[in-house]
């Protein structure tokens, strides 16, 4: 048995017809279902993409038909490309939160989905707060209460479109709807349910105290699972559509930066996960949750003891990829790995400091925490060309994530490392500029974490490990760590203060609440 309490099944040599385990991660620019060898290594991946539509007044909507259409379209087409001598031992779920849509009575969605990048609930996160507290609401949900969260936007919906709330049966996040077309079960997961701002994270249940305070019914959300815990098999419409003769068991999963801490092997306090992809979320496991309002907790993705904690910033790689597509695609405006290997060959070619150029890279019209902040650039100069930009906002990436790495060690969670994985991991010079900044190794994880640590959850739910640090011993692949240059962190060090001050400056918020 394992710590799942389910038998234990042991890990097979690797074979190129050998079983694999499958995570679907819907994602923030598409979804996607990869396949993994038990030994962890990767077999097969296929994407689809969505677009995401975005106003100036904050709006950040997506079809969440296209979670659903997208996720069984990867399926079918990562079943078609492993064929039939490769057998799937479990789906695992993971991707993008807190986003949300509401469902009719028959499951269809009665309005597109609001992502967490969706800022307009400002106004009702500020009335959680005061109904409630600050130390209360963070205390009992792990969470200070933002636009960003699934809380205020459900407000946001009841104030602003009552006839839709009205009609609503049921409130989900992504990967709750896909778990819901694959398995007919409506569920979520301990992580994506604590995404919300309205999960009790010690009881491991929806809050009482929160709900009737703002209204709501626990109805109105899914049935909350562990993240390990199997929620069903595949349902029999989608077995005949993948060609599998065999049941298919799904495990729930969890919020993408968490199965990303796992999948890059950050499963006891020191090490700090970053996953470096669409936005950046920076966790780390701690034994208790942190009491700063600055930190989310969670529940533990993991069999165990032990909470997760973040801190992220929305727009990261998206700030890279409007770099991509401004200065280096040329007229598509589409950029190619060609252009991205450009971005980091120049960037580091430019000493640090990019010229006297600071970049603060917000870009999604808000910040998590912060949504009346807006992106600037200063110190701009004829002498300036596209490599002192790339560098400027690789930089101000950086720093942003050196606030945040503080932020956690001031609260309890010091960074012994920084382990970098997702799709930003490539590029060799904004690692170094990261452990220039942050002073620590930063270590790049191989491949991609998220879906990684997605596949060894599907691992640990149907008991091919042991537990979580056997998994990780199995098939973890970190590259030696990236140290930090003494000389290069000192100049940092001196610059930093000026990005700080520039990030508090009222000149780059806007609205009301500036």
């Amino acid at each position: 048995m394992n710590a799942t309490g389910v038998p234990r099944r042991k890990p097979r040599a690797r074979a190129e017809s050998g079983p694999v385990l499958v995570a679907i991660d819907v994602g923030t620019s598409g979804a996607r279902a990869a396949a993994y060898e038990l030994d962890g290594r990767a077999a097969a991946e296929v994407r689809r993409a969505y677009p995401t539509e975005l106003g100036a007044d904050g709006r950040a909507e997506q079809d969440a038909n296209r979670w659903r259409s997208a996720s069984l379209s990867a399926l079918a087409g990562l079943a078609r490309e492993l064929g039939r001598g490769r057998r799937i031992e479990a789906i695992c779920l993971t991707g993008q939160c807190p986003s949300v849509v509401p469902l009719d009575a028959r499951d269809r969605p009665l309005r597109p989905g609001l992502i967490y990048r969706d800022n307009r609930a400002v106004a009702e996160a500020i009335a959680i707060r005061r109904q409630f507290g600050d130390r209360l609401i963070h205390d009992r949900t792990g969470h200070l209460p933002a636009a960003f969260h699934v809380a205020a936007k459900v407000l946001w919906l009841r104030a602003h479109e009552p006839a839709i709330f009205a009609a609503t049966r049921r409130f989900v996040e992504p990967t709750d709807f896909v778990a819901l077309a694959l398995t007919g079960q409506n569920v979520t997961d301990w992580t994506i349910a604590t995404a919300s701002a309205l999960f009790n994270i010690r009881e491991r249940r929806w809050d009482d105290l929160v709900l009737d305070g703002l209204g709501l019914e626990p109805e109105l959300f899914p049935v909350a699972h562990p993240s390990w815990a199997v929620i069903g098999d595949l349902r029999p419409a989608l077995l005949r559509r993948l060609g599998l003769g065999y049941s298919v068991p799904v495990v729930i999963g969890g919020g993408d930066s968490l199965a990303c801490a796992f999948g890059a092997g950050v499963i006891s306090p020191g090490p700090i996960s970053e996953m470096a992809g669409s936005s950046t979320c920076l966790n780390s496991v701690v034994p208790e949750p942190l009491a700063d309002l600055d930190v989310t907790n969670y529940p533990n993705l993991l069999p165990g003891d032990g909470y997760f904690t973040e801190v992220g910033i929305n727009t990261s790689g998206e700030a890279v990829d409007w770099l991509a597509g401004l200065a280096y695609a040329g007229r598509s405006g589409r950029p190619t790995g060609a252009d991205y290997a450009r971005i980091d060959a120049e960037a580091g070619a430019v000493p640090a400091g990019a010229d006297g150029l600071l970049v603060v890279p917000v870009l999604g019209d808000g910040e998590r925490d912060d949504p009346n902040l807006r992106g600037a650039a200063i110190g701009l100069s004829l002498r300036h060309g596209r490599a002192a930009l790339a560098r400027a906002v690789l930089e101000g990436v950086a720093f942003g994530i050196r606030a945040r790495v503080e932020t956690l060690g001031m609260a309890g969670s010091p960074a012994t490392e920084l382990r970098v994985s997702g799709g930003d991991a490539r590029l060799a010079s904004w690692n170094q500029i990261k452990a220039d900044v942050l002073g620590i190794p930063v270590v790049r994880v191989a491949g991609d974490a998220t879906a990684a640590g997605a596949a060894l959850l599907a691992g640990l739910g149907i008991g091919v490990y042991r537990d979580p640090a056997e998994a990780v011993a199995v098939a973890s692949r970190p590259d030696q760590p990236i140290q930090p240059d003494p000389e290069t962190h000192r100049r940092y060090d001196e610059l930093y203060p000026a990005y700080r001050k520039l990030v508090a400056s009222h000149a780059i918020h806007v609205g009301d609440e500036a």
